[in-house]
C-alpha cells in the first residue's frame, strides 16, 4: 500500500540532470545573460564558471551541458553581445561602393553612441585588451563574421587587408572617445567625427 492519500497525486519527482526540453532555450538564455553580466563586471579572468551557474541560479555542470569551456561560454556571450555590430555588412551592402565608408563609419559608431549597445561592447573590449584567450575569442569572431563579409563585397585586391585596415580605423575612434576618453575626441560632436574618419575609411576599403 502506497503513502498516497487515495485520489489525491503528489507531483511527479523531477529528475536530476538536464532539463526538459521545454525548458532548455530558457535555461540557455539566462546562462548566456549572466554570462554576459559576469564578463562585463569581472572581466575574462576574474569570471568564472561556477560564478556563471551561480549567477544564473544552475548547477555549473549545466553551463559546461550547453557551452563547454569558460572560453566557449565567453563566444556565446559576446557574439549575442556584439550582434548589432555584426550586421555592419548588411549596411555596407545597401549603398554604393563609394558610399561604403561614410555608411560604415555612421553605423558603428551609432552603435557606440547608444548606452544600450555601449555597456556590452566595453566589457568585451576590455577582456580583450587584457587578456589573450578573450583576444583570441575576438578576432575570430571579428574575421570570421564581420571583416570577411565586408571583404566579400568589395571585390578588390587585397579585400581582407582594405578590410582590416578600416576596422583598425573605427576601433581606434571608439577606444580613444569611449573607452579612453581622450579630449577633444571624446566630447566632439559625432557629426563632426564621421565627416573626418570616413573618408579615411573609404580610402582604406577602395582607394587605390
Amino acid at each position: 500500500m502506497s503513502g498516497t492519500t487515495p485520489g489525491r497525486e503528489g507531483p511527479p519527482a523531477r529528475r536530476r540532470g538536464r532539463p526538459p526540453r521545454t525548458e532548455s532555450g530558457d535555461t540557455r538564455d539566462r546562462i548566456l545573460t549572466a554570462a554576459r553580466e559576469e564578463f562585463s563586471e569581472r572581466g575574462y579572468e576574474k569570471t568564472s564558471v561556477r560564478g556563471i551557474a551561480k549567477a544564473a541560479g544552475v548547477d555549473s555542470a549545466l553551463v559546461h551541458h550547453y557551452f563547454g569551456t569558460k572560453e566557449q561560454v565567453f563566444e556565446a556571450a559576446i557574439e549575442v553581445a556584439f550582434a548589432p555590430a555584426l550586421n555592419a555588412p548588411n549596411a555596407v551592402a545597401a549603398v554604393p561602393l563609394d558610399g561604403v565608408g561614410e555608411r560604415l563609419t555612421r553605423f558603428f559608431l551609432g552603435i557606440w553612441e547608444n548606452p544600450a549597445s555601449r555597456a556590452p561592447l566595453l566589457a568585451i573590449l576590455r577582456s580583450a585588451v587584457n587578456n589573450e584567450t578573450a583576444a583570441a575569442v575576438f578576432r575570430r569572431l571579428i574575421a570570421s563574421q564581420l571583416l570577411r563579409r565586408i571583404a566579400g563585397q568589395l571585390e578588390l585586391p587585397d579585400a581582407e587587408l582594405r578590410a582590416e585596415l578600416a576596422a583598425a580605423q573605427l576601433v581606434g575612434c571608439a577606444m580613444l572617445r569611449y573607452v579612453i576618453k581622450m579630449e577633444p575626441m571624446a566630447s566632439a560632436d559625432l557629426e563632426q567625427i564621421i565627416a573626418r574618419a570616413a573618408p579615411v575609411v573609404q580610402g582604406h576599403l577602395t582607394g587605390a
